[in-house]
């Protein structure tokens, strides 16, 4: 069967993509091997960060190196083999980390996040996802007056790209949260125009759903080989074969084993996380999202019940799981809410696609006529799905752009 355009992937930035060129005139098929959400999207803090208009650099100073190189923190760990398998994508990432080449970095990465909630809007109104989304913001806690008043300083300037908050006390703390035990902290900051998600893997799939409203196919098939022809694409399945005259590649942290037979290896490197749920009582009942800003992990509430969320471990993508990371991150975790019951037998892992200037990749391929990116958000797809989705329309529908693409462009590290 043939489409004017497949695109592969279904997480948010795949299912926005396909959403946004359903709803401009496109006949899109969505494939994935899984249903929509299922994966990447299916795993994270349920955030849709509007105040994330900042990027994580890698480490440069030689007290945070000092810290990280044990392998014992819950923020970051990291195993040998990936750092081997992925030394040069990591030697970019400490490159492109410069305070020059971050500052650069940012104000590219800004234009993208200043849309995020209003692209969400147009499709949570279209989809009739209203019940999954809550506008009261989430807590960033700190456990040091010196991070507190650094992140006082850096939120009080973000003010100027739109970005809103009060500084909490614990006091005023305890009052947003009576269950919550704050000993050991010293203050919080309170984003007020991010949004929480109660099912992020269900917002996904109300997406998906809209975009079926739509006319728009979506298959699970796990996709094979992609080829070009003369007209167009060629996209072989585990259950048939599908043509189109435009193809899209958001696969995330996928993306570089289909593209690579075409001749593209970008420095695409994935970043795990883990997360477990546990069963709300009124013990532990929760209104906000709580970020542990000295020690990396997010509790938040969601309709599975108290999700408890890493931060990241460079590993590999076929790596077995360990759960060294969250089961220290638990151990903190329960010294702040009564966490007794698990949800899952097993903690859920995923990985999150990173590239080395913190940038994703959004545009043509290059080496390709109708090929098109769309990948590399590290932790921030599940929030600029839908304007990434909206900037792959305008570009194949030869639109004029919300958002100039030219810094994401996929030939920029060929450049470099």
């Amino acid at each position: 069967m043939r489409y004017d355009v497949i695109v592969i992937g279904a997480g948010m930035v795949g299912t926005s993509t396909a959403w946004h060129l359903q709803k401009n005139g496109s006949k899109v098929l969505l494939l994935d091997k899984k249903l929509p959400g299922s994966e990447t999207s299916y795993g994270n803090a349920g955030l849709i960060q509007r105040e994330a208009i900042h990027t994580h650099p890698f480490p440069r100073q030689i007290s945070e190196m000092v810290r990280v190189l044990p392998n014992q923190g819950t923020d970051i760990r990291y195993r040998i083999p990936a750092i081997l398998r992925y030394h040069q994508a990591l030697l970019q990432y400490w490159k492109y980390s410069s305070p020059a080449s971050v500052k650069k970095i940012e104000a590219e990465w800004q234009t993208l996040i200043e849309h995020c909630t209003n692209e969400h809007q147009t499709m949570i109104t279209a989809s009739g996802a209203e019940n999954l989304i809550s506008r009261e913001g989430w807590l960033q806690l700190h456990r040091s007056e010196e991070t507190l008043k650094s992140a006082i300083a850096a939120a009080d300037k973000d003010r100027e790209q739109g970005v809103e908050h009060n500084v909490l006390t614990i006091e005023e703390l305890k009052a947003m949260e009576p269950n919550a035990n704050f000993d050991g902290f010293v203050g919080a900051i309170h984003w007020l125009n991010s949004w929480q998600v109660s099912n992020p893997s269900a917002l996904v799939k109300a997406y998906a759903k809209s975009f079926q409203e739509m006319q728009g196919e979506i298959r699970e098939n796990d996709v094979k080989e992609i080829t070009p022809e003369a007209d167009g694409w060629k996209v072989f399945t585990d259950n048939g074969t599908f043509y189109s005259d435009d193809l899209v590649i958001a696969a995330g942290p996928w993306s570089n084993e289909l593209i690579k037979p075409l001749g593209y290896d970008l420095p695409l490197f994935p970043m795990r996380g883990y997360h477990q749920h546990f069963k709300i009582t009124g013990k532990n009942t929760i209104k906000h999202s709580m970020f542990d800003m000295d020690k990396g992990f997010v509790m938040g509430p969601m309709q599975q019940g108290i999700r408890i969320t890493t931060g990241a471990e460079m590993t590999t993508m076929d790596a077995p799981k360990n759960f060294g990371q969250l089961n220290t991150v638990l151990k903190l975790a329960r010294k702040i809410l009564p966490l007794d019951e698990a949800v899952e037998s097993e903690a859920w892992a995923g990985s999150r696609p990173c590239m080395p200037d913190m940038k994703p990749v959004i545009g043509p391929a290059g080496k390709h006529e109708h090929l098109w990116f769309a990948f590399g958000h590290s932790h921030q797809g599940f929030t600029l799905g839908p304007i990434t989705g909206r900037l792959v329309e305008e570009l194949i529908h030869d639109k004029p752009l919300t958002v100039n693409v030219e810094p994401f462009n996929a030939q920029r590290f060929s450049k470099s």
